[in-house]
C-alpha cells in the first residue's frame, strides 16, 4: 500500500469525476442557495433541496447567455458536469446552462407581454408623469398583512409625517390576485384624492409575483391618471409592472422613499433659506438706512428756504441774462433795420424824381438813350407827380463825356 499527497489523491478523484459518462452530462434539480456574482463575472452558488446541498458554478462566458438573473431560493434545473476543485477537494457542478424549474412557459408568456408592451410604446419615458414632490396623501395598494406594508408605512411616517396614507388592501398572489389590484388602482384613481400610488409586495418567486405582469394590472397602471410607482419584490426582480410604471423601486422600502421627501431635509433646508433671507433683508435695511442718512445730510434737507432761496436766485439772474439778450437783440436789429432803410430810400427811383428827374417810356418800354427815338414817336414822362404824353419833333445827339 503506498503513501499518496493530497494533490494525488485530490487529481486521481477528478479524475475520475471527469471520466464518468452520467457526470459528464447531468442536470441537478434544486433551490438556489447563497448565490454571488463575482466582481469577475462569475456566479457561485449552492443547489439545495430538503435532504442534501451541492456547490455549482457558472463563468461568465456562460452565464452571459442567461435570460434572467438567478436568485435565492429560485428553483432551477442545472446543466453541467461535476467535476472536484482540487485546491479545496470539494465537488461542485460546473454549470452551462440554468433553466427555471416549472417556470419555462411564464417566462416565455412575460416575453412576449413584454414585447408587446414595449411595441406599443407603454414603456417609453415620455408617456410617463413626474412624481409630485411634496404629495399631501399616498395610497398603498398592497397585502394589509405583509412586511411590505409595515416597512411602507414605517418610512413615510419617518421620512414625511405630513403626508396621509390611505391603504388599499389587496392580495398580492394567487388567482384572484390581478382583479384585486387592479380594482385597487381603479378604486383610487376614481377617489381622486391622492397625489401618488405606491403598489407591490416583498420578493418571492416568478409565480409569486406573476400577479403584477398580469394585463388587468397592467392597463390599470397604463391608463392611471394618479403617478404610479411599482415596488414590487427585490432589487433583482423586474415585472412588467415595473416597465409601464411611471417610476420603479427596487423594493418598497425604496418606494416609501422614492414617494417622499426627508423632512428632516426639507427642515434643513428651509432653515438656511429663512436665515439667508434674514441676511438679505438686513443687508437691504442697512443699506436704506445709509442712503437715509445720505439725503437727510443734504443741504436742502437741513434748510428747506435756503434751498429755493437759491433756485429763486438762479431764476431772477436767468430772467436778466435772458432780458439782456433779448434787448441786445432788438436794439441790433433795429441798427440793421435804420440802415436797409437808408439803402432803400436812396435806391427809390421815385426819390430821384423828386429832385427833378424824368423817365421816359415808349409803349410802356423804358427809353434809356435818344438813339431809340424817331420824329413821331408817342412817348410818356414820368415825373414825381404826375406822366404828360408827348410827341418827339425832333431828336438831338449830345456827347456825355464833353
Amino acid at each position: 500500500m503506498g503513501v499518496y499527497s493530497v494533490s494525488q489523491v485530490n487529481n486521481y478523484i477528478k479524475g475520475l469525476m471527469d471520466r464518468d459518462n452520467l457526470l459528464r452530462d447531468i442536470t441537478v434539480s434544486g433551490e438556489i442557495s447563497n448565490f454571488k456574482r463575482h466582481n469577475s463575472g462569475h456566479y457561485y452558488f449552492s443547489v439545495k433541496d430538503e435532504g442534501a446541498c451541492i456547490s455549482a458554478a457558472m463563468f461568465k462566458w456562460q452565464n452571459r447567455k442567461l435570460k434572467f438573473m438567478p436568485e435565492n431560493g429560485m428553483r432551477v434545473l442545472v446543466h453541467g458536469c461535476i467535476s472536484v476543485y482540487e485546491p479545496s477537494g470539494q465537488y461542485q457542478i460546473i454549470a452551462d446552462d440554468i433553466q427555471p424549474d416549472g417556470v419555462g412557459a411564464l417566462y416565455e408568456q412575460y416575453e412576449r407581454l413584454k414585447k408587446a408592451l414595449e411595441e406599443k410604446g407603454y414603456f417609453d419615458p415620455g408617456r410617463k408623469k413626474p412624481i409630485p414632490q411634496f404629495p399631501r396623501k399616498i395610497a398603498v395598494i398592497t397585502s394589509p398583512t405583509g412586511a411590505a406594508i409595515r416597512d411602507i408605512l414605517n418610512i413615510l411616517g419617518r421620512r414625511y409625517p405630513l403626508a396621509k396614507v390611505d391603504v388599499y388592501p389587496s392580495e398580492v398572489q394567487g388567482e384572484n390576485a390581478p382583479a384585486m389590484l387592479a380594482l385597487a388602482l381603479n378604486a383610487a384613481n376614481r377617489r381622486a384624492d391622492c397625489d401618488v400610488i405606491i403598489i407591490g409586495r416583498g420578493g418571492g418567486s416568478m409565480e409569486d409575483l406573476w400577479a403584477f405582469n398580469s394585463v388587468d394590472v397592467i392597463n390599470a397602471i397604463i391608463f392611471s391618471e394618479i403617478p404610479v410607482i411599482s415596488a414590487v419584490g427585490h432589487e433583482t426582480d423586474f415585472t412588467l409592472s415595473d416597465f409601464v410604471a411611471d417610476l420603479r423601486a427596487p423594493t418598497p422600502s425604496a418606494a416609501a422613499e422614492l414617494a417622499v421627501p426627508d423632512s428632516a431635509g426639507v427642515l434643513n433646508y428651509l432653515s438656511v433659506f429663512r436665515s439667508r433671507t434674514a441676511s438679505a433683508m438686513e443687508r437691504k435695511m442697512t443699506m436704506g438706512e445709509a442712503l437715509i442718512a445720505s439725503v437727510m445730510n443734504l443741504q436742502c434737507m437741513k434748510n428747506p428756504l435756503s434751498f429755493t432761496e437759491n433756485k429763486h436766485r438762479q431764476l431772477d439772474e436767468m430772467i436778466l441774462r435772458i432780458e439782456t439778450a433779448v434787448n441786445e437783440r432788438l436794439n441790433s436789429g433795429e441798427s440793421d433795420l435804420r440802415e436797409l432803410s437808408s439803402k432803400l430810400v436812396a435806391l427809390n427811383p421815385l426819390a430821384v424824381l423828386a429832385r427833378g428827374y424824368s423817365a421816359v417810356y415808349r409803349n410802356d418800354v423804358p427809353v434809356s438813350s435818344v438813339g431809340c427815338l424817331s420824329e413821331g414817336d408817342r412817348i410818356t414822362i414820368r415825373m414825381a407827380d404826375g406822366c404828360a404824353d408827348c410827341l418827339v419833333e425832333k431828336t438831338t445827339t449830345e456827347d456825355i463825356n464833353q
